[in-house]
């Protein structure tokens, strides 16, 4: 019975697995929130080179990047930037309409025109594939013989696209990068060692054209060897300017005269006497004739080998100094359709870089920081920790699931306040001063804060994008919405009436220090929640210290006020973001660490999001006490609305793109 119960159970799970992976192969070749592949004039040149497929095949793939781009949370500026960068290598125009969920997109090669429209169901914030989107226009562009504009190094984005299938996919492409670095070097090493022999050679030849013009030179005016003695009566003055010549030689250089000496002792030359013949001049004369000729020979062999030699050098500096350092060589029309759209099935099939478990610890670590930096001590952190983990714990599990966002949220709201609660009350049976710690569960419910869409929301509409920014900012405040709304209703339930936090009286140095590790912190759990891998979550982590604990302590020392600092602190983040892209791309850091930078700057500002101020806007709003309720509310306001002008006043200075309407 045992045996036959197993077998049942193992043949359900095959099945199951079965119709997952058909699932899978369906919804690849069947894309339901657009046009799908296996429409008859695209799968007649899905085998076809990008570059020669007909304008359905290459829209497929300009809407698809788009679609995945949107799908990641970012703005209608950079899902256009990204649909014009796959375009343009297939020598494609493209015109689209971008909004929260929805992308219309007209394509036209010259020749025809075609209208495709991309319908998502849900939004959401993936990094990773923001980041990995960028490489793979960097690699289309290259295989379809263009030069890379993300990276200077294009084989950074080359071998990144290429080992998508690989189990740990990052450090196969740091790995193939440190080899084509260590190749790079060894061949710098090998040019270098080959133009100090060239040079050396260069050296003798003309050491030897020295000497045997130097020969020539005594031969001809009837002085024989170096070392001849003058005739008597003759001055300096009075000799002959071939002798001056050959003076001017042998004083020039000794070693120069003793190599003219051993070549003419070993053409046959003796020391003539005034009484010589003039036969045995001119043979002395023939033969250092025969010499030089000799050495004119071997120079010119010489020359012609250094000429090749430098034209190889030059074309090895021109080709290095293209803005691709490392161009893939490419078969003949570049990759096909299928190819491309198999690297993009790889990068839409991507699991979470980190389970729901971990997740929740994320979470747990964002919030117990950002308790700390709104003034909460020890026990409002730990209450948040508690309270934050389980929610995003739960918020994960339904989501996995396709829940609705709004329903999802609100359930784990709700249990992550109620968990903070009990945990504060748990504690107080042990030490009644945990129980006066009602404000910790507003800490404990902040990780559902859509700090993404708010600030690509106040992005787009720097660009002029209303409909997309309008839609982002509504769709971010029915999150707040939903969740005050379940943090309110709890505080009901249990009759809380939170007061904000204890002042903690540190001195100003171990306050700041502190702030400093929290924002870190802090940023880090966020960087985790939105998916970045874990070096692009440490970079925006050591950005997010930086600015926000500048701005708390202008807040606290300098009286600025809060809008004015989170402008200040966003304005930072944002040069910041710009000063570590650069020196990605100038070479002062390794190439792999290239980030967008929407993915450094959006979380680590999210952090200076004033939740805080929100809740307690909705909380005297359930009160009925609509003048602190509209006084919070507004506070609020110009805070969020701070944080992305701050971004845009940083990408204008830094960014020609932004600095002009074009």
């Amino acid at each position: 019975m045992n045996v036959g119960v197993k077998f049942k159970s193992r043949s359900s799970k095959d099945s199951y697995r079965g119709r997952a992976a058909a699932e899978v192969r369906r919804v690849s070749k069947y894309h339901t929130h657009s046009i799908p592949l296996d429409m008859e004039d695209i799968e007649r040149d899905y085998d076809k080179p990008i570059v020669e497929a007909c304008i359905a095949a290459k829209t497929s793939l300009i809407v698809r990047v788009g679609m995945l781009e949107l799908g990641a949370g970012t703005g209608s500026f950079r899902v256009r930037e990204m649909m014009h960068r796959i375009a343009y290598p297939m020598g494609v125009h493209v015109r689209a309409d971008v909004n929260l969920t929805d992308i219309e997109a007209t394509c036209t090669d010259g020749v025809s025109r075609i209208t495709e429209v991309v319908d998502l169901p849900t939004t959401g914030v993936n990094t990773e594939r923001i980041w990995l989107l960028e490489h793979f226009a960097d690699w289309l562009s290259v295989k379809c013989g263009q030069a890379g504009t993300y990276h200077a190094m294009t084989v950074v984005s080359r071998e990144l696209v290429d080992n998508l299938d690989e189990p740990n996919v990052y450090a196969a492409a740091r790995k193939a990068v440190k080899e084509v670095l260590a190749q790079d070097q060894d061949a710098a090493k090998a040019l270098k060692d080959a133009v100090a022999t060239a040079v050396h050679n260069e050296d003798e030849i003309s050491q030897s054209r020295i000497d045997a013009a130097a020969i020539d030179t005594r031969t001809a005016a009837g002085l024989g060897t170096v070392g001849s003695t003058p005739r008597p009566g003759d001055s300096n003055d009075s000799k002959p300017a071939s002798v001056s010549a050959a003076a001017a030689i042998e004083n020039s250089d000794s070693s120069t005269a003793g190599s003219a000496t051993s070549l003419g002792r070993d053409s046959g030359a003796e020391r003539p006497s005034s009484g010589q013949s003039a036969s045995t001049q001119g043979e002395a004369h023939e033969k250092a004739r025969s010499s030089e000729s000799a050495a004119s020979s071997e120079q010119s062999a010489s020359s012609d080998r250094s000429t090749s030699f430098k034209e190889a050098v030059s074309s090895d500096k021109s080709a290095s100094s293209d803005k691709s350092a490392y161009p893939e060589p490419q078969a003949a029309g570049g990759i096909t359709v299928r190819q491309a759209h198999e690297r993009l099935d790889l990068i839409e099939r991507r699991k979470p870089l980190y389970s729901p478990l971990f997740s929740g610890f994320a979470s747990a670590v964002a919030c117990a920081a950002f308790v700390f930096l709104l003034g909460g001590g020890p026990y409002d952190m730990a209450g948040a920790f508690v309270g934050a983990g389980i929610g995003q714990w739960v918020r994960r599990q339904m989501l996995g699931r396709r829940i609705n966002q709004f329903f999802a949220t609100g359930v784990a709201v709700i249990i992550a306040a109620l968990a903070c609660v009990g945990t504060l009350r748990l504690v107080g049976i042990f030490d009644p001063v945990a129980l006066k710690h009602d404000t910790a569960y507003i800490g404990a419910i902040l990780f559902v804060i859509p700090g993404f869409p708010l600030v690509t929301g106040g992005l787009d509409i720097a660009k002029l994008d209303f409909p997309s920014g309008v839609q982002r900012i509504t769709y971010a405040f029915s999150i707040i919405l939903v969740a005050t709304l379940g943090g309110w209703a709890v505080a009901r339930m249990v009759m809380l009436n939170p007061q904000g936090f204890e002042p903690m009286n540190l001195s100003p140095l171990l306050m700041a220090g502190l702030r400093m590790i929290a924002a870190f912190c802090g940023v880090w759990g966020f960087s985790v929640l939105f998916n970045s891998p874990q070096r692009m979550a440490l970079v925006a982590a050591v950005i997010g210290a930086l600015t926000d604990t500048m701005r708390l302590e202008m807040q606290d020392l300098l009286h600025v006020p809060p809008e004015m600092a989170a402008f200040l602190g966003a304005f930072l983040a944002g040069m910041l973001a710009t000063v570590w892209r650069s020196s990605v791309r100038h070479g002062l850091l390794p190439p792999h660490l290239g980030y967008p930078r929407i993915s450094l700057t959006v979380p680590s500002i999210v952090i200076m999001v004033p939740g805080l101020y929100m809740y307690r806007a909705m909380f005297y709003l359930g009160q009925f006490n609509t003048l602190n309720a509209l006084d919070w509310a507004f506070r609020a306001f110009m805070v969020i609305i701070c944080l992305p002008i701050g971004l845009v006043t940083a990408r204008v200075l830094t960014d020609r793109s932004w600095r002009y309407d074009v």
